[in-house]
């Protein structure tokens, strides 16, 4: 089931790298700048529309307390990533092998 969620960037954070376990099959986040992931609307006070794929076992690195949502590429968004609808973050997920966990 998909959850329809209005969000908003409000500002680019700063570039955080986390390692979540070092055991196969975790994942390894990288911060992704919200410019760079998702379009913009020309109106800055109107929210961005997402449609997010509910939530994953990975808990955001920055605010360390809210599941990550699933953000798959839509008409406004230009890269699959994981959200953190509380502090407004987007993060690349990778296995420690290196190889991308968000692709199909």
């Amino acid at each position: 089931m998909s959850l329809r969620a209005s969000e908003s960037y409000s500002h680019p954070p700063e570039p955080v790298m986390c390692r979540r376990h070092d055991a196969d099959g975790n994942l390894v986040l990288v911060e992704l700048n919200p410019l760079a992931v998702i379009d913009q609307p020309d109106d800055a006070s109107m929210p961005l529309d997402l449609l997010t794929f509910g939530s994953v076992r990975e808990v955001c690195p920055k605010c360390e307390r809210t599941h990550l949502k699933l953000v798959l590429r839509q008409t406004s968004v230009r890269i699959a990533h994981l959200f953190c609808a509380d502090c407004e973050s987007c993060f690349d997920a990778h296995y420690t092998n290196g190889s991308p966990a968000l692709t199909i």
